[in-house]
């Protein structure tokens, strides 16, 4: 528990450096999906499949720099596009790659790159602070009160494939949860940017939902692979990819929510 407490403290003062300059945060969303992806490629090596990493690191270098001059939607269409020739060509010039290996280097990109070129985008944006923090706080609130409604009520398992220990009373335990994320988020808005409560509401509970979701995809991805942890990277924590796999989900969907309500434009 001692170790795990201290990863976490060390990890929000890294996070907390990083935020406060545009570049700086753009930067550290790019690396920490550098290293995602290559915690995922490693791992998909235990299928006896081979990615190509340097197309994905190229695709989320490629992103962040066209971030960064705000050069357009159709820009990063390009560049996406341009990263699966490359993957689907490495298949065709490297026999070690071959077709699974293309594959998985397409799965890559997909998973985890494009939301961390998202999230990319979305700390350019007027919202960036309002979005990052409704979208870890429903995260990491629902995260506990689902584990703590779990372990005391739990008795209909929600995904036994995917992940045994999750139950329906837990899911549910963390989608109420969101009431209280909201709360603290309104009165955190309300000191800086008002947004209304109800807007807060709606947004928690499917910020949530959608960081359970993610929860459950990593699951799957890791059930299919074999492993219980991506990596060791952090101690106590598991693999980056591991940490991030609820936010990877949470936080764009507090974004949509905001964009949709007009907030921030």
């Amino acid at each position: 528990m001692k170790t795990r407490i201290l990863s976490a403290l060390v990890m929000l003062t890294i996070v907390a450096a990083c935020m406060p300059l545009a570049f700086t945060r753009l930067l550290f969303f790019a690396v920490a999906g550098g290293i995602c992806a290559y915690e995922f490629s490693k791992n998909v090596e235990k299928l006896d499949a081979h990615c190509t990493l340097w197309v994905m690191f190229v695709y989320l270098a490629g992103h962040a720099l066209l971030c960064w001059l705000d050069v357009g939607l159709f820009s990063y269409s390009v560049c996406f596009v341009f990263c699966i020739y490359l993957a689907l060509f490495s298949g065709v010039l490297h026999s070690r790659v071959s077709g699974r290996g293309a594959l998985f280097t397409l799965a890559g990109l997909t998973y985890p790159c494009v939301l961390f070129a998202i999230l990319m985008d979305i700390v350019l944006s007027p919202i960036w602070w309002q979005t990052l923090v409704m979208g870890c706080v429903s995260s990491w609130l629902c995260d506990t009160a689902a584990l703590v409604g779990g372990t005391r009520y739990g008795k209909h398992k929600l995904a036994p494939l995917v992940s045994p220990h999750k139950t329906v009373e837990g899911a549910l335990f963390g989608a109420a949860s969101s009431v209280l994320s909201a709360l603290l988020c309104w009165l955190l808005f309300r000191a800086f940017s008002p947004i209304p409560f109800w807007l807060c509401l709606l947004t928690a509970f499917l910020t949530s939902s959608a960081g359970q979701i993610g929860d459950l995809a990593e699951s799957l991805l890791k059930r299919m692979i074999g492993v219980k942890d991506f990596s060791n990277l952090i101690p106590g924590h598991g693999g980056l990819f591991d940490r991030a796999d609820a936010l990877l989900f949470a936080i764009p969907t507090a974004y949509f929510c905001f964009l949709l309500a007009g907030v921030g434009s």
